[in-house]
């Protein structure tokens, strides 16, 4: 990004003031700011008019605000109506500048790990940039598009939604040539009410995606199959051969070429299928997209394997949790190879009215996962789970804390297992699992 004030001012049709000067970069966290950046002063909880000063004194060469607010006139300053809005006029303005293929992907799980394979394939060909750690909202979106580099060929962008109607905005924003929804799940059921309106809120990706566009969709999911799409669509995930796990990876056939992933569960099988699926369609030769999903770089606390100072193995998936997101992980912790396995379940947020029930179906799930221990986490854990629980469990293998009680949590993890043993961590992010997992693997 190299645009001088002058020019963010014409693309925006809005007033400038100082505009020679040259704007590098884009920030929104004051704190974040550095020198070259526009600071984006947006009006949130916290109105980022506030920081303008913080903003140019850590190096912002200028900043863009609203005209509610005054700014003094020898700021470098572009001024808007809106500047949520701005922001993202000016990113779609440099994907349409740039016009790189783009993939998004969407779905209730598995979309940041689909993002860091499909961006592996995609780099072993092309010049590939993805979206930065979970940047995937109205704001990490538009920021996405403006830090990718003036030469990049693909795009793979991640777009998470939590009401109706937001999809429909960022895939119009992004304009994608593919399109991958992963999966329905129940995550943001409290919004949605249904598993049909998380379908359909899904579907708006296609919103965007260009009239000769592909949606890529699980071939096991009716809810998609049966949905009407004015874009190709292909399915993906039938057509696997030879599935097997060890401790520390899958591997399993796709199109007489074997592909091993580092990450364990058939749930990351179909995850790897959607990402070949997009390279398939960029004419990513299937020997290069095996070779890049032998070790790929994904994002934290997405079903990590890590290993305590004691050799028990690690599985960390602490950022978000559904229903079929906890089914599809101890399915996978029952198939790996272990003397003793332990599951730590912390509480599946933002399922609204059906946070009783969605808590009280996991047990038959956590029971036929045959663990030596269980360790629930939250009150909605604690409520609804653990009464079930207690009738196939004694108090020894059975253990529950409240979310302030991590400390003691920690303190019981750190003895338990041998070398080789497995124990799993799964929860939504604001439990906050990701600092035991921290302290266990120090």
């Amino acid at each position: 990004m190299n645009y001088s004030v002058k020019k963010i001012g014409q693309i925006l049709n809005a007033t400038t003031q100082i505009d020679s000067k040259i704007v590098t970069g884009v920030s929104f966290d004051s704190r974040k700011v550095k020198s070259g950046d526009l600071f984006v002063a947006l009006v949130a909880e916290n109105d980022g008019h506030d920081y303008v000063q913080q903003a140019l004194t850590k190096g912002a060469t200028a900043v863009l605000v609203d005209d509610r607010h005054q700014i003094d006139s020898k700021i470098p300053a572009i001024i808007v109506s809106d500047t949520l809005l701005a922001l993202q006029q000016l990113g779609e303005y440099r994907r349409h500048q740039i016009n790189p293929k783009v993939v998004a992907i969407t779905g209730s799980n598995g979309k940041t790990t689909t993002k860091d394979m499909a961006s592996a394939i995609m780099g072993s060909q092309y010049k590939t940039f993805k979206t930065p750690e979970n940047f995937n909202n109205e704001i990490g979106v538009p920021l996405t598009l403006l830090t990718m580099p003036d030469d990049t060929e693909v795009l793979v962008v991640e777009l998470g939604i939590d009401r109706p109607g937001q999809l429909t905005t960022l895939s119009e924003l992004v304009s994608p040539d593919i399109a991958i929804i992963t999966m329905i799940g129940e995550a943001h059921i409290e919004f949605f009410k249904t598993r049909e309106n998380i379908a359909k809120a899904k579907l708006e990706i296609t919103k965007g995606l260009k009239s000769q566009g592909t949606l890529l969709i699980p071939y096991d999911e009716p809810l998609l199959t049966n949905a009407q799409v004015k874009q190709n669509v292909q399915t993906f995930g039938q057509d696997i051969k030879d599935i097997n796990s060890s401790s520390s990876k899958t591997i399993f056939t796709y199109q007489n070429t074997r592909f091993a992933i580092p990450l364990l569960g058939r749930y990351n099988v179909m995850n790897a299928l959607a990402a070949i699926s997009a390279g398939i369609l960029l004419h990513i030769e299937l020997k290069n997209a095996a070779e890049a999903l032998q070790h790929f770089d994904l994002t934290k606390n997405r079903t990590e394997q890590l290993t305590t100072s004691h050799g028990v193995n690690l599985i960390s998936d602490v950022y978000n949790s559904n229903p079929t997101a906890v089914a599809a992980v101890l399915a996978t912790l029952k198939i790996i190879p272990a003397t003793h396995k332990y599951v730590v379940l912390g509480d599946m947020l933002e399922l609204g009215e059906q946070a009783a029930s969605l808590h009280a179906c996991l047990a038959e799930t956590v029971i036929n996962a045959n663990v030596d221990g269980v360790y629930l986490v939250g009150p909605l854990m604690n409520k609804y789970l653990y009464p079930i629980l207690q009738r196939r469990f004694d108090s020894a293998h059975l253990h529950q804390y409240e979310t302030d009680q991590l400390a003691e949590l920690i303190k019981d993890l750190q003895t338990l297992g041998e070398n080789g043993d497995v124990i799993l961590l799964k929860a939504s992010h604001g439990i906050h699992l990701e600092n035991v997992v921290n302290a266990l693997v120090k």
